[in-house]
């Protein structure tokens, strides 16, 4: 029994892989673990797994390790691994799959990620740019905690950190017409 239950898990996370594979454009076989993307990676230092190990572990099938991970949620999508790597792998793009995969189950490192996420996103599309002051305010107000930045937000505003009106920018048009794109496409903001 416990052979058929190993040798199902193990289908499984195949399955898994190649889905991950096909949905991100990345073939996980190209990557030999030279490590560049993770030795030239700006947030590697507060990951739980370097970007070269979360491919290590999709390779391995350990595919819950990699959808628990932090790491897939800190990638900043800042192109750094991509530019570096000898085999040109697209870590953003699979770290982007990765996040949708966890999302779909529920392996989330943060209860209120998706509410910070869809307040992010309303601010960039009303005002062409984050308003923080607008975010701090709103996420704080919908997650329960209306006093968490409390003591922060003095400082910040008299050191010109955040501001009461957000600043638009010149053009909004355009960003409203790149958040109608991706809806168009079947996008999520």
């Amino acid at each position: 029994m416990e052979q058929y239950e190993l040798s199902s898990a193990l289908a499984g996370s195949k399955q898994f892989v190649q889905h991950v594979q096909r949905s991100s454009g990345v073939h996980l076989s190209e990557c030999y673990q030279c490590g560049k993307c993770s030795a030239g990676c700006p947030v590697a230092f507060a990951m739980d797994y370097t970007p070269r190990q979360i491919i290590r572990l999709l390779q391995l099938g350990l595919k819950d390790e990699a959808l628990r991970s932090r790491t897939i949620w800190l990638c900043a999508h800042c192109q750094t691994c991509y530019t570096r790597c000898p085999r040109e792998v697209e870590l953003p793009r699979l770290m982007e799959t990765l996040q949708g995969e966890a999302r779909k189950a529920g392996k989330l490192p943060e209860k209120n990620l998706n509410l910070f996420n869809e307040l992010f996103l309303k601010s960039v599309e009303k005002n062409g740019r984050v308003h923080e002051m607008g975010l701090m305010i709103l996420f704080n107000l919908q997650s329960g905690q209306p006093l968490k930045d409390a003591a922060l937000a003095p400082k910040l505003f008299f050191d010109g950190k955040i501001h009461p009106s957000p600043h638009k920018i010149k053009d909004g048009g355009a960003v409203k017409r790149i958040f109608e794109k991706v809806r168009a496409h079947g996008g999520e903001v």
